[in-house]
This record gives C-alpha cells, structure tokens and sequence, in this order.
C-alpha cells in the first residue's frame, strides 16, 4: 500500500512529481502561488505517513542581501510553520528541503533526524544548485537508513542553478547609435527573452519544454514558479533515499 504524504509548500509540485515517481501517494497543502495560506491550514492528526516541503528560503539565502539591497522585502521565515504542520500531523517520518544556511527543523517530540547536502550536478543533474534535506523519523536509529545516493563521476561544469528571477531586467531596452538609450521594440524582445528563459529554466531543472502549457500563469509567473523548485533529479535521489528509509525499498530505473 502506498505511503500518504502531506506536500508542504508545494508550488507546481516538483518535488512531489519525485515522491509520485517513487510511488508515493502525494496530497498538497496550501500554497502562496495558487492564493493559499499555510497559516490557516490545519491538518487531521495521524493521517498521513510522512510530510514533505521546502519553506521558503529567501531568509536565509545567500543572496538575500541583494535582494533587500534592490528595495524588496524577503519572504518570511516559514520553518514555524512546518514544524507545527508535522506537530499537529503526527507523522511517522518528515523531510524538509531549504537552503544550505537554513536552521534545522525542530518539531516536537522524540526524533531521530539527518542532514544531507546535496548538489543537483551529483545526483545526474545539469546545475551547480546545493540543498540540504533533513529527515526525520519517530523509529530510533532510522536516520541511519537515510542516505541519497550521488554518481561516482559527474560533468566538472554544471550550469549555473535556475533562479527565480530568471536574470532578466524588469525593463529591456536597447542602445542606439547615439548612445542613448530607446524603448522601440522592447516588449517584443522582453517576451522574446522571457521565452528563452522559460525554455532554458526547464531544461535545467530537467523538465519537459511543455511541461507547463496548460498553466494560467504569465511567463515570468512560470519562470519564478520553475526556478523556486526542486530540480527533478535531486528530487528523484531523495524520493529514492526517503523509500529506503522508511520500506527498505530501492526506486526503479
């Protein structure tokens, strides 16, 4: 029978389509992108096997400064929030995914609990993009079975990791012979360039170029959506690795 797992943060579910790969049965909690509020989200107590998601990062991201730097705010820090979400859940097992300076999740009760860095270039993807999941279980010593299996040789030159942002300038313009600076034509180089980026950010986070035809967001709504997500090969080694923890199960080729 197929593990229940609570998908926390969600977003366009790419570390979900891992678990689902996997052969888990995935259910999504409420998620900003799509107008919901974790805040007001309550689940039922021992309903689910495990809980999985990645709170936001930007708190402690590396870049953070930039960004406030720039005049934004950035997201809070929603780690409170998963850890009461595993409190009222009561699962037998959770994984957290954030980035490398993140603090480690701290639910209550008994658990045992590993950390893993991991970077999507070891695990068979194209970019140089580093998290680290942390598991935790209620078994004693079941951390130990947690353990994501990296390629014994992979590429020396990853890309760089897709960003939210997508690099692009908020106005593209173009210089002129002059010198100066002209707006003619640049909303059809800016949505040119958006559909570059699209293009290349579901390449790299090893996706299908139509992956997200059928979705009502705007393209740079597509590309912030794509470019906050796990990569699917990072998500598939941990799918793999959180199976083997928690069934002794390897994850079919």
């Amino acid at each position: 029978m197929a593990q229940l797992v609570l998908s926390l943060f969600p977003g366009i579910g790419m570390l979900d389509m891992a678990f689902e790969e996997a052969g888990f049965c995935v259910v999504r909690g409420p998620d900003l992108l799509w107008g919901g509020d974790i805040h007001k989200f309550y689940p039922p107590a021992r309903r689910f096997d495990g809980v999985i998601g990645g709170p936001p990062c930007q708190a402690f991201s590396r870049l953070r400064h930039i960004v406030e730097a720039n005049g934004y705010q950035t997201a809070p820090n929603l780690i409170p929030e998963f850890e009461r979400v595993i409190n009222e859940a009561e699962p037998a097992w959770f994984l957290m995914e954030n980035v490398p300076d993140a603090p480690l999740p701290l639910p209550d009760g008994d658990w045992s609990m590993r950390s893993e860095m991991i970077r999507d270039v070891w695990v068979g993807g194209e970019t140089s993009r580093q998290r680290r999941f942390t598991f935790g279980t209620r078994q004693r010593f079941g951390e130990e079975r947690f353990w994501i299996e990296t390629l014994a040789l992979h590429r020396p030159d990853p890309d760089v990791a897709a960003l939210a942002a997508g690099g692009m300038r908020d106005r593209p313009v173009a210089i002129g012979g002059s010198g100066k600076r002209k707006d003619r034509g640049a909303p059809a180089r800016r949505g040119y360039k958006q559909a570059s980026d699209l293009k290349n950010h579901l390449r790299l986070q090893g996706l299908p170029p139509d992956f997200l035809d059928g979705s009502p967001l705007t393209v740079s709504g597509k590309i912030r959506a794509v470019g906050n997500g796990v990569p699917l090969a990072m998500g598939r080694a941990v799918a793999a690795a959180v199976k083997r923890a928690v069934m002794g199960e390897e994850v079919a080729a």
